[in-house]
């Protein structure tokens, strides 16, 4: 058949690209100009709300009432220490005292509801012969003499601070900052500019940790919150890029070792970096930016892109055998390869696009990252690194090696094609049947949510959960807090009906298991009338007069009720953030609701820091069974379309399966609980995963077409597709392993999981699959 026939008689998008050739390469580069202008645009994008699912009851519930609920929601706690001495010294105080002016200007501070010893909202209180006593705990300008010290000590032990703001070893105070999503602009007060975590943890570290410790030796600075969690892996997430440079260089190293050809592995390396270049681009075009946890994404779409154009020059090398020239072998391996690596990036595709089914916002924008990322290594990696291939070329050397390894045996691939042989195909089937039977035995105890105190997104020896450790060490209150938002009718919260009822539920929950204590306006109001009767222990109790009650409350600090009296939170103090803590907690709350809920008063969850991640938790339990699902549909229902054969399906799921069931024993193992950074990898590694499977098949049937038993069959197939899958398989694991040594836990978990689904995915496509065919295909049917 004549050159001109064949090109005539080529599939329409093999003539389309390539009889277009200049005209296709000058768009992508104009493409890759915008793109690459575009992404030198994108940062880092986080917020609260991001990292929260919205669409939760507890959630709505925190939102709608988060004005009537001030220090409950997103906080950052500053605990500044003394070495030696205590607090009640003349540094000490005028130290702390600069320190709250600083932040008190801090951009998206709310200001209004700053907590510390100089703020006049934190007051004493004292009952006297002639009644209660009470003002600022700080009530001077400045604290020089011994008198004034002496006076600043009676009133913090007279404040109920001790444990909260105070230190229980009188050696550090807390300054509680409570922040604002977005805040007006100083110079347009009519705009609102949203806050940036990134940046407002650098001040926090410039112009609070490292101004006032290195002015002062003897002071300590420890920082926690939500927004300096997030500001760490922000900065542990740039250094990302590092990671990034080492997967290059090694991915490249092992190009020149599989193609031994420069200039293919170069033009390989190139086209997969412009994915990363187009994906980035795209984002920052459709208005998204980087959060801690799609900052990942670039990665794989750079490892994705090499798994395919691997195979695009390994079927080039192979082409070339019976080819004249360049752009006739990139033209044969086009043709043979652009239907299976089209199918299998769709999967991937439509695989990740099922995270949006979570209705957790950086867990949706990870999956719209992958998806676009996905879907541009479909033009990158299948069609320009084809064409650019066709003018470029394989060295002499790599065709003469590639002829002379296809001409003899090849001891690896003889030896590996024994999984299709009629005796060990059984065997491989049972012990594929046991690992199922592992898997699942032991993946049952994989757990939900968090499994380490402090922020397990972070090591545990970094300087976040180091300072989060001073601060339950020293303090009595925990950081994990569940808040019940008590609702009433105005000016009914502090009714006795009501009044009683959080007295029973504070009960109840200072006697279940995982509570520290609980503490709401009930608490104060039993203090004050106790006070109001000498102090004696008998009246430490509510009291059924409402003038009494009213009385008592009105001596309640700020955030105890609203100023409609129609919003109490009760604090419940919990001894960790464990997802069985939280669902043991929540659960009993529901169920004292569910007894004392009346038209005219409702126990609401949840606020805190603890109910935001009992909400996560539920909605990811509720979406991993669903995803897992979703994905596994999509990708059978691509297999289907493109192989028309249960069969053929089958033998491409279940080897995937097996991966999923063991990954999950992995986590069960490692003590990774499933949670928004974990979940998304289930997804991630079954979409990439199910490549290996429909590259091997489709190869594989090609021959079984030609009349060729299935071991020889699957012998051919190894020595061409099956060389390039464990290549990459090998690539991928390695690009992402670079991952395990992150300070970032959440990512090195990540690292952990990914490593393992891509070596056990290409191993299952090896070793499983042949051995699945073995009993499932009947070549004589593929042969009709």
């Amino acid at each position: 058949m004549s050159k001109h026939h064949q090109e005539t008689s080529a599939p329409f998008v093999e003539r389309l690209i390539f009889n277009n050739r200049i005209v296709v390469l000058l768009l992508f580069s104009l493409l890759t100009l915008f793109f690459g202008y575009q992404a030198a645009q994108v940062k880092p994008d986080t917020s609260f709300e991001k990292m929260i699912p919205l669409k939760h009851p507890y959630i709505a519930n925190m939102i709608e009432h988060q004005n009537d609920l001030p220090n409950l929601g997103n906080t950052i706690r500053i605990a500044v220490a003394i070495n030696d001495g205590d607090i009640f010294s003349t540094e000490y105080m005028e130290t702390l005292k600069r320190i709250n002016d600083e932040v008190f200007f801090l951009p998206g501070v709310d200001r209004s509801n700053l907590r510390s010893l100089w703020t006049p909202n934190v007051r004493w209180t004292e009952v006297t012969e002639y009644g209660f006593d009470g003002g600022p705990v700080a009530n001077r300008p400045a604290y020089l003499s011994e008198a004034d010290l002496d006076e600043l000590r009676e009133n913090v032990l007279k404040s109920g601070e001790i444990g909260r703001l105070v230190a229980n070893n009188f050696k550090s105070t807390i300054i509680d900052i409570p922040l604002q999503e977005a805040y007006p602009n100083p110079e347009n007060q009519g705009e609102l500019i949203q806050l940036d975590y990134g940046d407002f943890s650098r001040q926090l570290e410039e112009k609070i940790r490292t101004e006032f410790q290195g002015e002062n030796p003897n002071i300590q600075i420890h920082i926690v919150g939500f927004a300096k969690k997030v500001g760490d892996l922000i900065d542990g997430i740039i250094k990302v890029v590092m990671f990034f440079g080492a997967a290059l260089l090694i991915t490249f190293v092992l190009l020149l070792i599989f193609t031994r050809c420069f200039k293919s592995s170069l033009t390989t390396l190139v086209c997969s970096v412009i994915a990363v270049v187009w994906q980035l681009g795209l984002l920052r075009t459709l208005g998204f930016g980087l959060d801690p946890y799609s900052i990942l994404v670039p990665f794989l779409v750079f490892a994705i892109g090499i798994s395919h154009g691997v195979q695009i020059i390994n079927g080039m090398a192979i082409e070339y055998t019976g080819a004249d020239d360049a752009q006739t072998a990139a033209r044969r391996a086009f043709r043979a390869l652009y239907i299976p690596g089209i199918v299998a990036l769709i999967s991937d595709a439509v695989g990740f696009v099922t995270l949006l089914l979570i209705e957790i916002e950086v867990i949706r924008e990870l999956g719209i990252a992958a998806s676009v990322g996905v879907g541009v290594i479909i033009l990158t990696n299948l069609m320009l690194l084809p064409i650019l291939m066709s003018y470029i070329g394989i060295s002499r050397g790599a065709v003469e090696r590639n002829r002379n390894l296809a001409n003899r045996p090849q001891k690896l691939w003889l030896s590996i094609s024994r999984f299709a042989h009629p005796t060990i195909a059984p065997i491989s089937i049972v012990l594929a049947i046991g690992a199922f039977v592992f898997g699942i035995y032991h993946g049952k105890n994989v757990a939900i949510g968090d499994l380490d105190p402090g922020a397990p997104e972070l090591r545990a020896d970094s300087r976040y959960n180091l300072d989060n450790q001073f601060i339950i060490e020293n303090y009595s209150t925990s950081s994990d807090i569940l808040v019940v938002m008590v609702k009433t009718p105005a000016e009914r919260c502090s009714a006795y009906e009501t009044m009683e009822a959080i007295d029973q539920l504070e009960w109840r929950m200072n006697n279940l298991d995982g509570v520290q204590s609980a503490v709401s306006l009930v608490t104060v109001a039993k203090q004050v009338i106790m006070g109001n009767n000498e102090g004696n222990l008998k009246w430490q109790t509510l009291s059924r007069n409402q003038d009494n009650l009213n009385n008592a409350i009105s001596r309640a600090p700020s955030g105890m009720f609203n100023s409609a009296c129609s919003l109490a939170p009760v604090m419940i103090f919990l001894d960790d953030h464990k997802a069985e803590t939280l669902q043991r907690a929540t659960a009993a709350v529901e169920e004292f609701a569910a007894e004392y809920n009346t038209d005219d008063m409702q126990f609401l969850l949840a606020a805190g820091n603890a109910g935001i991640e009992a909400a996560t938790n539920v909605v990811i339990e509720a979406s991993q069974t669903k995803m897992l699902l979703t994905v596994y549909a999509v990708v059978i229902l691509m297999c289907l379309i493109t192989f028309r054969s249960i069969r053929a399906v089958l033998c491409i799921i279940i080897p995937l399966a097996l991966t999923s069931v063991l990954a999950n024993a992995l986590m069960a193992f490692l003590g990774i609980g499933v949670k928004v950074a974990t979940l998304p990898v289930i997804a991630l590694g079954v979409g990439i995963g199910v490549d290996y499977g429909i590259y091997i098949y489709s190869r594989l049937e090609t021959y079984l077409r030609q009349g060729l038993p299935l071991q020889e069959a699957y012998y051919e197939t190894l020595k061409t597709t099956g060389k390039a899958v464990t290549f990459t398989g090998f690539t991928l694991a390695i690009g992402v392993a670079t991952w395990i040594f992150s300070a970032i836990k959440f990512q090195a978990d990540m690292g952990i999981l990914l490593t393992f689904m891509f070596l056990w995915n290409m191993f299952g496509a090896l070793w499983l699959l042949p051995a699945l065919a073995r009993f499932l295909i009947r070549p004589d049917k593929l042969r009709s």
